[in-house]
């Protein structure tokens, strides 16, 4: 059924896991002296590590320990089998820089592959690249991938509108790969451009942010697309691909034979029932340089037990629901802005465009919320749909918000992740 997926059986994947666990922590104590240390605080000896249970005795590696060990940090090999090193998107701080040896890049390569071949395309297609190269993952992990699954790659980059439109018509490509933001600014400047009937894109890869339904309705309008797919990453697990939606769109299937997810509780940091949310804390099976081992990813989701209906043995999580560390506390309540966005889903005269901004005055939080309206709706109705909207964020995430309904195309657009929230409490902007 596949080439680059397999297939396994519950008893193979389990076994798979604990042999890849096992090494991992002998690797990472024998060969990394930052990972040997946070062992030996921990009174953690490796031998004792046999079984997938025993994964919760081993210590939570965080993003402080990758900026500790700048500027290689975890590193489990001589620097001499180091090829490659790639970097977090991050702005605060020293970026987060991960190292890859010969066999990580292939592993890179082939979970990207993977999500190619699970997304239905084939050596055929032409995968056109709109995501950014260079230190970030994104870029190279697309290209390396697309060339591993055998199609045409098209590597525009981040940006460029009038380069990938003119790539989209000129050369056919059938398939796009961007942020959920690219492709909704892709979709809006085809439309402008009355290119509907000269392209051929029918699929569209995306990730890297959140994104709503809204939005998602948008883009697959706009280009004309039969399908796209949510796939998840991040630098820490080699790059994008460490997931993907199938064409059952129930959730996304993620590549258990390199790494080993567990679900817990962000603030307790213990284990939740299954099938609960929580925050993904990863454990790599056969990473090299930089293995990670019980690593917070601070993103919230849950893990999807059941069969998935498409017939990939792969197990599933659901789509990232927020980040842990991206709640705000306003007025005593801890709120993640997708639960704003869930709200706005509710609204069929909103568009999918939106930015909150919080400010603070005499000693008091104001929340104020811009989000579009409809594409082609009056203003007639302006007043009264943002006082609904306010009146709905009040009942449901308990907050009162200033609404503001704005036009279609007024909030900012972005070539990658869409900053949603203005914090000016913090110094944030004005």
């Amino acid at each position: 059924m596949y080439r680059f997926i397999p297939q396994y059986s519950p008893e193979q994947l389990h076994a798979l896991q604990e042999d890849g666990l096992r090494w991992t922590v002998l690797h990472a104590y024998a060969r990394s002296p930052q990972y040997r240390k946070k062992f030996q605080d921990a009174g953690i000896d490796p031998t004792d590590i046999r079984s997938l249970e025993d994964v919760r005795h081993l210590p939570l590696t965080t993003a402080e320990d990758l900026r500790e060990g700048y500027p290689l940090p975890l590193l489990a090999v001589p620097e001499s089998e180091v090829v490659r090193v790639h970097a977090s998107s991050g702005t605060t701080g020293k970026r987060k820089i991960l190292a890859y040896t010969q066999k990580d890049v292939d592993s890179f390569a082939l979970q990207m592959a993977r999500c190619f071949e699970l997304a239905g395309l084939s050596p055929q297609d032409r995968v056109q690249i709109a995501v950014g190269y260079g230190l970030w993952t994104a870029g190279a992990g697309f290209q390396l991938g697309c060339e591993q699954f055998g199609a045409l790659t098209v590597p525009v980059g981040a940006g460029n509108l009038e380069l990938h439109l003119q790539m989209l018509t000129d050369l056919g490509s059938t398939c796009l790969c961007s942020t959920a933001s690219m492709a909704l600014l892709m979709g809006e400047e085809v439309q402008r451009h009355a290119l509907a009937d000269k392209i051929k894109l029918r699929t569209v890869i995306f990730g890297a942010e959140g994104h709503n339904a809204k939005m998602r309705r948008a883009f697959e309008r706009d280009l004309g697309l039969k399908e796209s797919f949510d796939i998840g990453g991040m630098t820490e697990m080699y790059g994008p691909g460490s997931s993907l939606e199938c064409r059952a769109h129930e959730g996304l299937h993620y590549w258990a034979d390199l790494f080993l997810i567990e679900i817990l509780d962000p603030l307790t940091l213990q284990p939740v029932a299954p099938g609960e949310r929580g925050e993904m804390v990863v454990t790599s099976l056969c990473k090299e340089a930089a293995p990670l081992i019980r690593y917070r990813t601070r993103d919230l989701s849950r893990l999807l037990p059941q069969p998935c209906p498409c017939g990939c043995s792969m197990p599933r999580h659901d789509h990232i629901l927020g980040r842990s560390d991206d709640m705000i506390v306003f007025r005593g309540v801890n709120i993640y802005p997708g639960q704003i966005a869930d709200v706005l889903q509710e609204f069929k005269d909103l568009g999918s465009e939106y930015h909150i901004r919080l400010k603070r005055e005499e000693g008091r939080d104001f929340m104020f919320l811009q989000v579009e309206r409809g594409n082609g709706l009056s203003s007639d109705t302006d007043e009264a749909l943002a006082k609904a909207v306010a009146g709905r964020l009040h009942d449901k995430v308990l907050i009162s918000a200033a609404v503001e309904i704005a036009d279609t195309g007024a909030l900012p657009r972005s070539f990658g992740k869409s900053r949603r929230v203005t914090d000016a409490r913090l110094g944030d902007g004005a």
